[in-house]
């Protein structure tokens, strides 16, 4: 778990179940009432184990608790971070600047024909990846090009 996140008690609940059926290691949850969804941030490289051969482990999830789910593998590295979280869009540079009234934004340029998969249904995605970045490395805003 990373320093400073507090998780709900809901929150620890989903994390039992999530790794109890998947054998992934979460360091995250994330329940979004906006967009109906938990998002679990996991270790890095343990993508594949999460999600299993298919999809079979998020279908079955959905299936016992009628709620979507997202999967995240997490980064120290906050472009990479960016990257892992705008998948399966194609990434080519994501750019860290610090502007002069000391907020820190990321730029992330895709390919053109992956700009809506980034972006998500009704902006999704882009929130989804503006909240990581904020919740683990302060940036303030990261804008899809």
């Amino acid at each position: 778990m990373s320093k400073g996140i507090r998780l709900t008690n809901e929150e620890l609940e989903y994390i039992r179940l999530f790794e109890s059926l998947t054998g992934a290691t979460v360091r995250d949850c994330i329940i979004d009432q906006k967009f109906e969804r938990v998002i679990f941030v996991i270790k890095e490289g343990e993508a594949g184990l999460a999600i299993g051969r298919g999809g079979k482990n998020i279908a079955l999830l959905e299936k016992v608790t009628g709620k979507k789910y997202e999967v995240v593998e997490f980064s120290e590295d906050p472009i990479q971070l960016i990257k892992n979280a705008l998948k399966p869009a194609n990434v080519k540079e994501v750019r860290i600047i610090k502007k002069p009234d000391g907020n820190v934004i990321a730029v992330a340029s895709v390919d053109g024909k992956d700009k809506g998969i980034a972006i998500g249904k009704n902006g999704r995605n882009a929130e989804k990846v503006r909240f990581l970045a904020k919740r683990y490395f302060n940036i303030s805003n990261v804008i899809i090009v």
